[in-house]
């Protein structure tokens, strides 16, 4: 294949990446805008979160690289595209981390990340995976941000998610306090006083 061929087929695999991407923005999560008015998308999740790690770089730990974070944020959620949002505290909490869920999204990585040119599916791939197994620094702060968004949108919504799936105190703590913490611990002292009013 010549040169300007090489290139046709790499741009038709990237493009064929960025438009499957698209479909992100269709898939509704349980988490509302703060204002309540309607159900978030993926795709302005992806967005926000990457915002916040922007904005809140200075509650990561040192040697944290706020870039490969950003990156992360962005695709840490295209496997949606095919298995959907499996919300935290769906299925008394135990849907989210599931052996079933997992080997889906598994699945939806393979076909998604596969669509790319050797070379970024290699990498995002492994980003990909960096996330969620989270266990390095940049992706525990990743981690911890993509709990602090859905969080901010329920104190800013009324509660949100925690009335819809009857949330205690203890099971906030569990599943979101403790991820939040690991990875920004004083965000999480700050958020956690704010949540106190919905958990008498």
């Amino acid at each position: 294949m010549d040169g300007a061929g090489t290139v046709s087929a790499r741009l038709e695999a990237q493009f064929a990446f960025l438009n499957e991407a698209d479909r992100l923005k269709s898939v509704l999560r349980a988490t509302t805008l703060v204002d309540g008015s309607r159900p978030e998308n993926s795709g302005e999740h992806s967005w926000h979160l990457a915002l916040y790690a922007l904005v809140l770089a200075d509650q990561a730990k040192a040697g944290v690289d706020i870039n490969r974070v950003i990156r992360m944020l962005l695709i840490h959620d295209l496997v949606e595209i095919d298995v959907g949002d499996v919300p935290i505290h769906s299925a008394n909490g135990l849907a989210h981390g599931s052996s079933e869920t997992m080997a889906a999204e598994q699945r939806a990585a393979d076909r998604i990340f596969g669509l790319l040119p050797n070379d970024l599916r290699q990498d995002l791939r492994a980003l990909w995976e960096e996330f969620e197994a989270a266990q390095t620094p940049d992706a525990i702060f990743a981690k911890s941000l993509d709990r602090v968004q859905p969080v901010m949108a329920n104190l800013m919504s009324g509660g949100g998610t925690w009335t819809t799936y009857q949330v205690t105190a203890d099971q906030l703590e569990q599943r979101v306090g403790t991820k939040i913490a690991r990875g920004a611990p004083a965000l999480w002292e700050w958020i956690k006083a704010r949540t106190a009013a919905f958990f008498p």
